[in-house]
């Protein structure tokens, strides 16, 4: 009977995680929830698993997982969304950062309908080459993805368990969470603005190299959720486009010659033509041999989720 499990990735933050400990059980018991904390050591190399013993031996609520290397933030949320068995979870970073004294608010925005409560810092405390970039990124995937947040890639975080038991997180997916969960059918999603502190202890762990990878994980994250089970849409519309354009073009130096009597060995649309032509052709033979290697695993799982279902009774004899 456990009201919230709390998931943390920790990565070298050993400094941190004494007084993060201290801010969560001063948040959770002042709101008389019943709670479990999983901080997931995701390879630290300093003291930060020791840390996660004594917490433990204070607090048998603080559990811990190691691993045995840095295999990213979305390996350790994924580890702690398996291991979470709280009614709601939620995620922040253990950098202090995030204020756990937020969680109670995010979780009466769960309470009141939705799956997924995402946290806004609206004041960031960090300098602005991280928050230049943060802003750009974020608008370019509110406008793609058509989910109207400020503030994707916030470690604070609230979910209903069943969403976190649904979605897949690997490789660096995490900071797309808020679009797998509305793939998988969870469209009531909303933003809470949240306190956000700078940063005391260590360093941050990420470089300007997450932004080129966020936005080939968001095209990675945009084809699966809209394409994963039917390549041939994607594939097979850009390959007619492409077949059209060509077709077009040789049509044109065709008339221009039949007509015409003009020369095609110096016209560059000659190639050009040819080009679409070729590239039309190999695009829509990609979407045939994605829709062959896909049939078979969609013939032995199905495409949907059942959330709930009435079964038919036996009338009642009147």
């Amino acid at each position: 009977m456990i009201d919230l499990s709390i998931v943390v990735p920790v990565f070298e933050e050993a400094e941190s995680l004494p007084e993060l400990a201290r801010a969560i059980r001063a948040a959770c018991d002042g709101a008389g929830y019943r709670f479990e904390v999983w901080l997931i050591d995701d390879g630290s190399r300093d003291a930060s698993w020791e840390v996660i013993q004594a917490l433990h031996e204070e607090d048998p609520r603080f559990a811990g997982v190691r691993l045995r290397r840095n295999y990213g933030k979305s390996a350790a949320l994924a580890l702690g969304f398996e291991r979470a068995r709280g009614r709601y979870v939620v995620t922040l970073d253990a950098d202090l950062q995030d204020d756990p004294a937020e969680i109670p608010g995010l979780i009466d925005r769960l309470e009141e309908g939705y799956d997924l409560v995402s946290g806004w810092k609206q004041k960031r405390q960090d300098p602005l080459s991280k928050t230049i970039p943060s802003r750009f990124f974020n608008f370019v995937t509110r406008k793609i993805s058509g989910i109207p947040l400020h503030d994707f890639n916030c470690g604070l975080k609230a979910y209903r368990q069943e969403v976190v038991k649904s979605v897949r997180v690997y490789g660096e997916l995490h900071r797309y969470i808020p679009m797998l969960a509305r793939w998988e059918g969870f469209d009531r999603i909303t933003e809470q603005p949240v306190c956000h502190h700078p940063r005391r202890y260590g360093h941050t762990k990420f470089g300007l190299e997450r932004f080129i990878r966020g936005f080939l994980d968001l095209l990675t994250v945009l084809f699966l959720t809209r394409f994963a089970i039917r390549p041939m849409h994607f594939f097979g519309t850009l390959g007619t486009l492409s077949f059209l354009g060509g077709f077009v073009v040789s049509l044109w130096l065709t008339i221009d010659k039949l007509v015409y009597g003009r020369y095609l060995s110096d016209r560059p649309l000659l190639l050009l033509g040819a080009l679409l032509l070729l590239l039309g052709a190999q695009l829509f033979l990609t979407g045939l041999l994605g829709e062959m290697i896909i049939r078979p695993r969609m013939e032995r799982t199905s495409s949907y989720h059942v959330c709930a279902a009435i079964e038919p009774g036996v009338p009642q004899e009147t």
